[in-house]
């Protein structure tokens, strides 16, 4: 029956839907929780139940977003929402291996796919690694390409990974409720001589996003 709707459209009342398909309410109720855990429906407290938007694969590789929306055939976009130069401070300092009063710039980017909302990123970069960078730089464009632009070359990252839920600010950034599902992804970027370029913090929606692996056996 999905296979018939488009994204959006809503599924026909429990009761109704219940009865065309033969079954009880408590096993339809299961198979509806089942298709929101795959992110195939969404279901809308007070509202309904609706078709969602297929999730993303997103790839743990070195990559960055705006590569990542390109090579699935989307158009990345962007939006700067705040863009500071601050001093480091401790955490971010350790981060990037900079004195805390060492100035960094402090960029909030909400990231954009076909023109819908995916994620939430905060950059933090050394001022004298980009001096003279603008916010209009950043305006729906890639920093890797900036870098890269520079002579800096991209060698290595960590990157870390953990489930989390969405703020009152994330959620109205995003256009999605409150305590959504979300991925947050933490990664510090390095150069060839092992300095650090970036540490940034990406909120990426659970509901558009699935993680993907490719594993390969050790070698012997």
């Amino acid at each position: 029956m999905l296979g018939g709707l488009d994204v959006g459209d809503a599924l026909p009342p429990e009761r109704r839907l219940a009865g065309t398909l033969g079954v009880s309410r408590p096993t339809l109720r299961a198979a509806i929780d089942d298709l929101v855990a795959d992110g195939l429906l969404d279901r809308r407290h007070g509202s309904g139940t609706y078709v969602a938007e297929p999730r993303i694969a997103v790839p743990l590789t070195m990559t960055s977003f705006t590569e990542d929306m390109i090579r699935r055939g989307m158009r990345p976009g962007g939006r700067v929402l705040s863009f500071r130069t601050v001093s480091a401070g401790a955490k971010i300092g350790r981060r990037l291996s900079l004195s805390p009063v060492e100035e960094v710039f402090t960029i909030r980017r909400l990231r954009l796919a076909d023109g819908a909302s995916m994620a939430i990123e905060t950059l933090y970069t050394p001022t004298e690694l980009l001096p003279g960078l603008r916010k209009e730089d950043l305006e729906g464009g890639s920093f890797y390409d900036l870098l890269r632009a520079r002579g800096v070359t991209i060698a290595a990252g960590t990157e870390t990974i953990e489930p989390t839920v969405t703020t009152e600010e994330e959620a109205a950034d995003l256009g999605v409720p409150v305590h959504t599902p979300a991925f947050l992804f933490e990664r510090v970027t390095r150069d060839e001589r092992g300095r650090p370029l970036e540490y940034v913090r990406s909120l990426y929606r659970g509901d558009r996003y699935r993680l993907e692996l490719d594993l390969r056996p050790p070698s012997l």
